[in-house]
């Protein structure tokens, strides 16, 4: 993202002196990174030691970034809903090495009776995009999009090498969760977790939540000619999972898209939430006084399934990821930090959830102004190399 060089808009919030290069990371994404509104939590053993807000909630700049104010996180969604399906296997509820089809027997047509659960989680169940022609419409409708991907067959043999499940993975992780629970995910979260907890994060966000939302601006770009020469370097897989449907800032801003279920990509939520919600992993599976999911639950999300070019983010990102059961691993690509075993997830624009165990650190990272980067965004690895500067 080029620089502005913005002014730098009053900043909200507390900052314990010891992380000040936060701050400082924080105000430059301002003025150099052309950030408009955002707010950033890092929590160090649970305590909040970084806690700021600042800039604007509109591209018209007619509606401060207030403490509370909610923003569709995208693919940041994918770490909590991999969370629901961790807690029901803590319970004994659900076998991640089970066959998918134990739980969703439908899922068993065109030769994937032996996808396990665990391929699910770590985007290896070949499922990455559907083959044919899915509109936006469709995609709000959760029985017709999981009854498709039940009957389509594989892009690539499950189990042996990933391809990120942009949009599916919440359908899939989510079906499974629906069939054991009987609720949707989003439910299923409100119920065991976010409730309980009092943590301010949602699976679409619900109409009257809808006046401290902040409105998501879309990064420009020249001209159609140059986002169809983005499409035209990817792989028919890859296509199928950015594209079968594409969906920008103006489609996540309808009322619709809000109302819809979409556990991989519309979860609504304050920087504050999400580093609660990934902090119980870095704090083996602890959230305040609530043992949440077992220690041994929480270290299972890191369990590596091996490292590769990923299928579908290889375009962009064309070194060697790793994933473990629903998180990245940061590996040596430093992701999210440089514990190799740290683990987090992006969304598309650049938000971010970190959880590293054994700093005890968790992070939240939330933003409106979106950014073209497929992880990675700049303002995001400011923050997080700030936060270690400071250990």
């Amino acid at each position: 993202m080029p620089s502005t060089t913005e002014p730098v808009p009053p900043v909200h919030g507390h900052c314990d002196p010891r992380f000040s290069a936060v701050r400082t990371a924080f105000e430059e994404n301002f003025r150099d990174r052309a950030e408009l509104g955002a707010a950033v939590t890092v929590l160090v053993d649970g305590e909040s030691v970084v806690d700021l807000w600042a800039g604007w909630a509109d591209a018209a700049r007619t509606r401060p970034w207030e403490r509370d104010t909610v923003v569709n996180v995208w693919s940041t969604t994918k770490g909590v809903t991999a969370l629901c399906a961790h807690l029901l296997a803590d319970r004994g509820l659900l076998d991640l090495d089970a066959p998918v089809a134990a739980y969703w027997p439908e899922f068993a047509a065109t030769g994937k009776e032996s996808v396990r659960v665990r391929h699910l989680l770590a985007h290896r169940a070949g499922l990455a995009g559907l083959r044919e022609p899915h509109t936006l419409a469709q995609l709000y409708d959760w029985e017709l999009t999981t009854a498709r991907l039940a009957a389509t067959e594989p892009w690539w043999e499950p189990g042996t090498r990933s391809g990120y499940h942009a949009f599916t993975y919440g359908y899939l992780v989510g079906e499974v969760v629906r069939r054991v629970t009987g609720l949707l995910p989003g439910a299923f979260l409100q119920q065991e977790i976010t409730g309980p907890l009092g943590i301010d994060f949602t699976v679409g966000l619900d109409e009257k939540e809808a006046g401290r939302a902040a409105e998501l601006v879309q990064p420009p770009i020249s001209d159609n000619s140059e986002l169809a020469a983005l499409f035209a370097k990817l792989e028919p897989v890859a296509e199928a999972a950015l594209g079968n449907p594409f969906v920008g800032a103006a489609d996540a801003n309808s009322p619709e898209w809000r109302a819809a279920e979409i556990p991989a990509a519309n979860g609504h939520g304050t920087a504050r939430a999400v580093a609660a919600l990934y902090g119980i992993l870095a704090r083996g599976g602890r959230c305040g006084e609530r043992q949440v999911i077992s220690p041994e639950a929480a270290e299972r999300v890191r369990e590596g399934q091996g490292r590769c070019r990923d299928l579908v983010t290889g375009a962009g990102f064309p070194h060697e990821t790793e994933l473990g059961l629903g998180l990245w691993l940061s590996g040596a690509n430093g992701s999210y930090g440089p514990n190799p075993r740290a683990v987090g997830h992006d969304g598309f624009g650049g938000s971010c959830g970190l959880a590293d165990p054994e700093a005890g650190i968790s992070l939240g990272y939330v933003m409106n102004r979106m950014g073209w980067h497929i992880a990675d965004d700049p303002r995001k690895m400011a923050l997080i190399d700030a936060v270690y500067s400071a250990l």
